[in-house]
């Protein structure tokens, strides 16, 4: 374990054992990990976002697996976001949805939904053996600045959503998930688009994205959104 000094406590990081990795097939995987608890979850959360960790729950974690290093912590660069052509288009083809704050509130519309994507997007997958309070618990427990946004169409009906955290200097894209029955709305990179807008409307800086890995055609997609910035050894770069 290693130990860490933050202005008014003391984190203690621990090393996950090995587990099958769930992108790469063959590979195993480990976490470093601690716990984002008290009055200084908030700021832990932010420090510990500009070295690459992702926050789960109550869990801030970064993979430290031996002999790989695939997973790549990105981070989009909203002041400098280069709206393409393609992207306006998704743009265009959601302008009939409506973006609103759930907040940390936890609804059984939600649940199916989650369900739903899941179920198609990972059936084979850990979260697809999730059960609404597991569900919930994914929402509730998080000990930061937290928001579920939700996006219905003009009928009500919700469509998207994205669990979102916020810091001070930009916005941290949890999960989300949406109706896959509507594919031609492109509503995964939709709300990534969402997500730069809403950051540059309130004067900051990034999105991150979580794990960046090349050759998993899961994590890939997040390598379209430009800049992209990538952590390592020698801090955020511009990943070319």
């Amino acid at each position: 374990m290693t130990l860490q000094r933050l202005p008014d406590r003391m984190l203690t990081f621990y090393r996950s054992g090995p587990m099958p990795c769930p992108y790469l097939t063959g590979r195993v995987e480990q976490q470093l990990f601690t716990e984002l608890t008290g009055a200084s979850a908030q700021d832990a959360f932010e420090q510990l976002s500009l070295g690459g960790f992702r926050r789960s729950h109550h869990i801030a974690y970064r993979p430290a697996c031996r002999g790989c290093s695939a997973c790549v912590p990105v981070r989009v660069d909203a002041r400098n976001f280069v709206n393409t052509k393609s992207w306006r288009r998704v743009t265009r083809t959601n302008a009939d949805l409506t973006a609103t704050s759930a907040g940390k509130h936890i609804t059984d519309e939600q649940y199916q939904l989650f369900r739903k994507y899941v179920n198609h997007r990972h059936g084979d997958g850990d979260m697809s053996r999730m059960n609404r309070r597991e569900y919930a618990a994914m929402v509730v427990t998080s000990p930061v600045e937290t928001d579920l946004i939700e996006f219905r169409d003009m009928s009500g009906r919700l469509v998207a959503a994205c669990l979102m955290d916020r810091m001070q200097t930009g916005l941290s894209a949890v999960y989300s998930f949406f109706d896959p029955d509507l594919p031609k709305r492109s509503l995964g990179s939709y709300m990534v688009l969402w997500l730069v807008a809403e950051a540059r409307a309130h004067d900051m800086d990034h999105v991150y994205l979580g794990f960046w890995i090349k050759d998993s055609a899961k994590m890939a997609y997040k390598g379209r959104f430009r800049p992209l910035e990538a952590f390592g050894p020698d801090g955020w770069q511009r990943l070319d």
